[in-house]
């Protein structure tokens, strides 16, 4: 259970788990301490893995894979970060496969992306994967920077997904044969 910082007792999630009891894990890390805070980090961003434990916002530079979703607010335009009141940086990745589910509130996805086009009502996949700022989008998805699909649209300042770490390729036999 995520609790508020005293800080920030009405700021609302921007991620809330509608499927992630045994789906999905939050994942404890630490923040790149090089990381510049240029830009807010709000549960849902996508988040890659740069070494060991230590992890940081995916922007889709060099060699990211996406690892999971940001579960706390590092936000300097908010006056929000709930990982320095630790003194060492700590801070946890939403990971799950893909029966795990999730609503995703704005601002924490990408507003200038067309999600209206993306919904998929036909039973298709639409893959999202983080922009330049680690925000959900369909924009250059692909299935090797995939975090996520569609599920569904419901209104202009929410989207639903699961996670799913796209893998086209086949399925290896047990022994990888």
């Amino acid at each position: 259970m995520f609790r508020p910082t005293l800080a920030n007792p009405a700021q609302k999630r921007t991620l809330r788990p509608i499927y992630a009891q045994h789906q999905s894990t939050p994942y404890g890390g630490f923040l790149d301490p090089a990381w510049d805070k240029s830009f807010d980090i709000l549960p849902g961003t996508v988040m890659y893995r740069k070494s060991g434990e230590i992890f940081a916002p995916y922007t889709g530079a060099g060699n990211q894979k996406p690892f999971g979703l940001s579960a706390l607010f590092i936000a300097p335009s908010l006056g929000i970060d709930e990982t320095s009141s630790t003194g060492t940086n700590l801070t946890t990745v939403w990971v799950g496969d893909s029966q795990a589910v999730f609503e995703v509130l704005a601002p924490a996805f990408d507003a200038t992306a067309n999600w209206t086009a993306a919904n998929i009502s036909d039973g298709g996949r639409r893959l999202l994967t983080g922009n330049n700022h680690g925000l959900l989008t369909p924009t250059g998805a692909n299935a090797g920077n995939a975090i996520a699909e569609l599920l569904d649209v419901p209104s202009t300042d929410k989207i639903l997904i699961r996670l799913n770490r796209f893998d086209p390729g086949p399925t290896s036999p047990i022994g990888g044969s």
